[in-house]
């Protein structure tokens, strides 16, 4: 599955109703560790099929970057069952991703 890009008009349907656990990517184009991070991003999506991945640009999605309070990127926040159940704020190599992921 490859990621999804998310919006602030398109966030509930893709993240808070999946049926799937969903690891949501705040980032942004200007930010560097966020363009370090992306291929490990593209690869878990990838890689996983129990899991949704979505990129949500806060230049873009203003709005539901301040509703969960995104003041640091990249900021990784996993979903479950419409709710978030662990975050992580700045870069991190592929196997603590996938460790972030699975724990």
């Amino acid at each position: 599955m490859s990621v999804v890009e998310g919006f602030d008009n398109n966030f509930e349907n893709e993240v808070l109703k999946s049926d799937k656990k969903v690891l949501v990517d705040f980032n942004a184009e200007w930010c560097g560790p966020c363009r370090m991070l992306k291929p490990f991003i593209e690869e878990i999506s990838n890689e996983k099929d129990d899991i949704k991945v979505v990129s949500i640009n806060v230049d873009e999605s203003p709005d539901v970057s301040r509703e969960y309070g995104i003041m640091s990127i990249p900021c990784l926040i996993l979903f479950k069952d419409g709710k978030e159940v662990k975050r992580s704020v700045g870069f991190m190599p592929k196997e603590e991703l996938e460790d972030f992921i699975n724990e």
